[in-house]
C-alpha cells in the first residue's frame, strides 16, 4: 500500500486498507461532509468512530445525540444552516428515524443516511448481516414520497457510493441512502480515495438573487427549487406540513395535488440519470441473476458453476436500488426465460422484480434469513430450477 496522504483539507487520497464503515466515513469527507450527528449501533458504529477521530482535521462537527431521533433531527437543522451532512444507524435505529425521513423528504433537504443493515426484525442479530430493510427505506414513512437508494458491495464502493449519495442529495434535494450491509461494513480491503480534484463533487444550488424575493419552494427550470443558509438575512419558512412556494402552511388538496406529485416526480423523471446498474452477458442469457449488496459477490460463485454447466446466465448488479431499474426488467422479460433473485431477507426487492416483469419472465427467489450469507450452491440449485 501507498503511504497514507492528506490533502491541505485533511482529507485522504491515496490506497487504504479500510472496511467499509471506514470507507463512508472517507467518502463522506470526500463529498464535502463538515457534519455528522449520530447515535452508536452495531454494526455501523465504526462510521461514526471514524467521523469523530478525523472530521476535526476537515474542519467540521461531530455530535453524539441522545438517539437516532434527535440524529436525523439534527441534521436536518444542519443543512438548512448551509453544511452538508449525513449520518449512520442500522435496523431499531433506522426505524426511528423514519418520522424524521418523512419531514426530511417534505422540507426537501439534501442529506445521507448509510445504512449497515443487520438481521431483524426488532433487536434481531445485532452482529451479524441481513437486507431486510430494503422496502423500508423505500416506504417507512408515511405519505408519498420518493427517495434514493444505493448498494455498495465492496469497501471501494462505499466510498464511491457515498461521494455520489452526497452529490444526488444535493442535485435533487432529497435524502439520499447507502444501503450497505453488516459483511460489507466490516469487510476489509483496499480502497483507492483519488485526489480531490479527480472527485467529482456537486455544490448546492444556492439562491444568488435579491434577498427579499427568496422563495424557498420556488422551482427553478430543473423543478428543483434554490436553498439558502439559515442566518444569513434571507426570510423564509419550511415546514412539514403542505406548504406554498413561501413554505407557509396551506392546508387544502389543492396545495396538496401540486406538492405531493413533485416530490415523487423530481426522482421518477430523471431516474434513466439517476440509476446504476453493472451487467455481465446479458445480450444471449436465457436466465438473468438480479442481485445486490454482498449477495453480489456471493452470486458469482453460483453463476461460474452454471455456466460451467452449459447455461446461458446473465447477470445484473443494482447499485442503485431505488428507483428501480423497471425500465430495464421489462425490457429484459421480453427476452429471458426468468429472472433468480438471491437476498438476504424472505422477498423483498424479488417482489419489484416480479411485478415489472408482468408475468412476461418467471421470477425465483433464494431467500436467506439473515446471519450470514448465502451458500452458493442455494443459488445455483435455484437457476437449475429456473432452467428446466
Amino acid at each position: 500500500m501507498k503511504k497514507v496522504k492528506a490533502d491541505p483539507k485533511g482529507v485522504l487520497t491515496g490506497s487504504h486498507y479500510l472496511d467499509g464503515d471506514y470507507a463512508i466515513a472517507e467518502g463522506g469527507f470526500a463529498a464535502g461532509c463538515r457534519f455528522f450527528a449520530g447515535y452508536p449501533i452495531t454494526p455501523s458504529t465504526e462510521t461514526a468512530e471514524r467521523f469523530a477521530e478525523r472530521i476535526p482535521s476537515v474542519g467540521g462537527v461531530f455530535i453524539q445525540m441522545e438517539d437516532e431521533i434527535g440524529s436525523i433531527a439534527a441534521l436536518i437543522g444542519a443543512v438548512w444552516g448551509g453544511k452538508k451532512a449525513m449520518t449512520v444507524t442500522s435496523g431499531p435505529g433506522f426505524s426511528l428515524m423514519m418520522e424524521n425521513i418523512g419531514l426530511a423528504c417534505m422540507m426537501e433537504a439534501p442529506l445521507v443516511i448509510a445504512n449497515v443493515q443487520r438481521g431483524g426484525p426488532s433487536t434481531g442479530l445485532p452482529t451479524l448481516t441481513g437486507q431486510q430493510d430494503m422496502m423500508q427505506v423505500r416506504w417507512g414513512s408515511h405519505g408519498d414520497y420518493k427517495i434514493i437508494a444505493l448498494s455498495p458491495d465492496s469497501p471501494q464502493e462505499c466510498f464511491d457510493l457515498t461521494v455520489e449519495a452526497f452529490n444526488l442529495s444535493e442535485i435533487y434535494r432529497v435524502p439520499v441512502f447507502v444501503m450497505t450491509d453488516e459483511c460489507v461494513g466490516h469487510m476489509h480491503e483496499k480502497v483507492v480515495i483519488p485526489p480531490a480534484e479527480e472527485i467529482k463533487v456537486v455544490e448546492r444550488k444556492w439562491y444568488s438573487g435579491p434577498k427579499d424575493e427568496y422563495l424557498p419552494y420556488k422551482l427553478d427550470k430543473d423543478g428543483i427549487p434554490f436553498m439558502v443558509k439559515a442566518g444569513d438575512g434571507y426570510r423564509f419558512h419550511t415546514t412539514g406540513l403542505t406548504h406554498d412556494e413561501r413554505g407557509y402552511p396551506v392546508i387544502n388538496a389543492e396545495c396538496q395535488a401540486e406538492t405531493i406529485p413533485r416530490l415523487s416526480d423530481k426522482i421518477t423523471d430523471n431516474a434513466d440519470k439517476i440509476i446504476m446498474i453493472e451487467e455481465d452477458q446479458i445480450e444471449n442469457a436465457e436466465i438473468v441473476v438480479v442481485s445486490y449488496g454482498i449477495t453480489s459477490r456471493v452470486a458469482i460463485r453460483a453463476v461460474q458453476l452454471a455456466r460451467k454447466a452449459g447455461m446461458k446466465i446473465g447477470t445484473m448488479r443494482l447499485k442503485t436500488v431505488w428507483p428501480f431499474p423497471e425500465k430495464r426488467i421489462k425490457q429484459l422479460a421480453k427476452k429471458i426465460k426468468a429472472f433468480v433473485v438471491p437476498e438476504i431477507n424472505y422477498g423483498q426487492v424479488v417482489l419489484e422484480v416480479e411485478r415489472c416483469t408482468a408475468g412476461k419472465a418467471a421470477t425465483y427467489h433464494v431467500p436467506h434469513m439473515g446471519g450470514w450469507v448465502h451458500d452458493p450452491n442455494d443459488i445455483l440449485n435455484v437457476i437449475k430450477e429456473a432452467a428446466k
